[in-house]
């Protein structure tokens, strides 16, 4: 498993002239979380701290509380519509939700698209059975120090990072489903 820890900034700028590559980003809001490594550490999920972000609007732009102090184990996943990991990742994340939703697992994807439309597009495509959450002005991701789409931090009981996780591929998904299985089992 590739953690967001271990991506030195050589890799975050190559992974942004990726992205700029791709016609549909067109903002260069959603390029400045992949430049995030300059924010000072405390804005950082560093694992062991708390998320430095408590809430982001959801579908009817009521705020979707990151850590709402009832779940064992909540998954923030930062996706967006032109990113074809997450195509991957929402299926995944539907199963670990319906197979751990009732050991606490809760899982809130957050949208990060500029145009909400493409985010909604996205969805009839690749339905989501999570709880969903719409950062258009890329606030969240930057703060959370995303480098990578998608990207996606597991807070514990207590609201602490446990696990930062950069990117999605299908051979990262055992481990990925261990680490939920072994932090939902713990005291």
């Amino acid at each position: 498993m590739r953690s967001a820890q271990a991506f030195a900034p050589r890799s975050a700028l190559r992974a942004a002239q990726s992205f700029a590559r791709r016609p549909a980003i067109g903002s260069v809001l959603a390029l400045a979380g992949l430049f995030s490594a300059a924010l000072p550490a405390a804005q950082a999920a560093d694992v062991g701290q708390p998320l430095p972000i408590a809430a982001v609007p959801g579908t009817t732009g009521a705020p979707v509380q990151l850590y709402d102090g009832k779940a064992k184990l909540t998954y923030i996943d930062f996706w967006a519509s032109w990113c074809g990991p997450c195509r991957q990742s929402f299926p995944w994340m539907n199963r670990m939700q319906e197979k751990y939703g009732a050991q606490g697992l809760r899982i809130v994807a957050i949208n990060l698209d500029a145009n909400r439309n493409d985010a909604l597009a996205f969805l009839k495509e690749v339905p989501a059975n999570v709880s969903l959450a719409f950062d258009a002005k890329g606030d969240s991701a930057r703060r959370v120090g995303v480098k990578a789409m998608p990207s996606s931090v597991l807070l514990g009981p207590d609201g602490r990072v446990l696990m930062q996780h950069a990117g999605f591929r299908a051979e990262d998904t055992a481990e990925l489903e261990a680490r939920i299985a072994a932090a939902l089992k713990a005291p």
